[in-house]
């Protein structure tokens, strides 16, 4: 179509799925900053005043109850919540977290002559567009973007907001370019008696400062807490799970997702692991110019190093890049084994809780390794290999 709408939505911090998400990749973090090879697959259960944990885990005895425990409470303290019906310090905490089953460790396991496996089977996307500066669907970007001011102004305490949101972006797009924003939704929680003009207008701030000049939406497309009073949030109105947010995760709908969920898991789950390489690969294609449009698929299989297949899709933009050839190369410059993707982009390290909000994808590689799979230092040999 020449011209269309395409809608993405983001969730803060403080909805309850992410309050979930994060104390699961505190675990993760706890567990591979004492032992880089540790297993983890945790699973957290929110609502109120309760939070459960539950999974697998193989690491160091040294590792307490406690020490999980600690985990979970900060993650919620640092998230803001101090609410009669959810509270860091108050909540009844429950750990059902279990040893890693033998049967999945010994088809993981790297030994003898056998390499490190899949810790399952499953297919990854990877996706890049040059639509923003981060390589990200405008969309998600801008929706990411909004919750992220939101809740810097909450954590400085300058604003009447509690932690719980959500953002919606529609923007129009003209011969495959978004132009502006046709409605732009945002639900936030709230103090008592704060009036829903007042909140409009905060709202309205950070809407206006992360659109681009020019872009906002007509006033009557702008809603704010459309359906009133938002006090009681968090996992006190909504029950939280890990992995229920796996779109707002990755590309807001834009490009496939494979159905596996990050967070919780260590980086011998090929959900996580091959899902960052993906993206990682996509994005340099698109950095290098081969392409504005770039979706790479993997598959695995449990137990089996190598990928079943490598599947590259450049949407039609480029006919001068042969995708199957882009494939191969890709294959020859990073070892797509987990083992080499672990190592290519060192993913055994604790870098894990900055990504349970805001987007796993889109966001600025940092110096001790977190949002490795950002970096684009592979552009240089791609633009080489495809004389660009």
């Amino acid at each position: 179509m020449s011209e269309y709408l395409f809608t993405s939505e983001s969730v803060s911090e403080g909805h309850p799925d992410k309050v979930a998400d994060r104390i699961s990749d505190g675990i993760v973090d706890l567990y591979l900053g004492q032992m880089p090879e540790a297993r983890v697959a945790a699973e957290t259960m929110v609502t109120t005043n309760r939070i459960m944990v539950a999974g697998e885990v193989r690491g160091p005895e040294s590792i307490t109850a406690d020490d999980i425990e600690a985990v979970a409470r900060e993650a919620v303290k640092e998230i803001g919540y101090e609410q009669d019906g959810f509270h860091w310090k108050n909540a009844v905490f429950e750990n059902h977290l279990h040893e890693q089953s033998a049967d999945i460790a010994v088809g993981v396991d790297a030994a003898g002559s056998k390499d490190e496996g899949a810790g399952d089977q499953g297919i990854m996307f990877g996706y890049a567009c040059d639509e923003t500066e981060s390589l990200m669907p405008a969309p998600i970007d801008f929706s990411h973007r909004i919750l992220k001011s939101l809740a810097d102004a909450r954590h400085s305490g300058t604003t009447e907001l509690e932690p719980d949101s959500k953002s919606q972006v529609t923007l129009r797009y003209v011969d495959g370019r978004p132009v502006g924003a046709t409605s732009v939704v945002v639900s936030t929680q709230h103090k008592e008696g704060v009036s829903q003009d007042a909140l409009r207008e905060i709202v309205r701030e950070h809407v206006e400062g992360v659109l681009p000049d020019g872009w906002m939406c007509p006033d009557d497309e702008f809603y704010v807490n459309p359906t009133g009073n938002f006090v009681i949030g968090g996992p006190d109105g909504d029950c939280g799970l890990t992995g229920r947010k796996i779109i707002v995760d990755t590309y807001g709908g834009a490009a496939p997702h494979g159905g596996g969920a990050f967070s919780g898991k260590d980086p011998t789950k090929v959900d996580r692991s091959a899902a960052y390489a993906s993206r990682y690969l996509a994005k340099n294609v698109v950095a290098a110019g081969l392409a504005n449009n770039c979706t790479i698929q993997l598959a695995y299989a449990i137990g089996v190093s190598k990928p079943l297949a490598v599947y590259v899709d450049l949407w039609g933009d480029n006919p001068k890049v042969d995708p199957s050839r882009l494939a191969k190369v890709l294959q020859e410059m990073v070892d797509l084994s987990p083992r080499g993707i672990r190592e290519h982009l060192q993913l055994n390290r604790a870098i894990y809780k900055r990504t349970a909000a805001y987007g796993h994808f889109g966001r600025t590689p940092t110096e001790d390794g977190g949002f490795s799979w950002e970096r684009t230092d592979l552009v240089e040999a791609l633009k080489s290999e495809f004389g660009v």
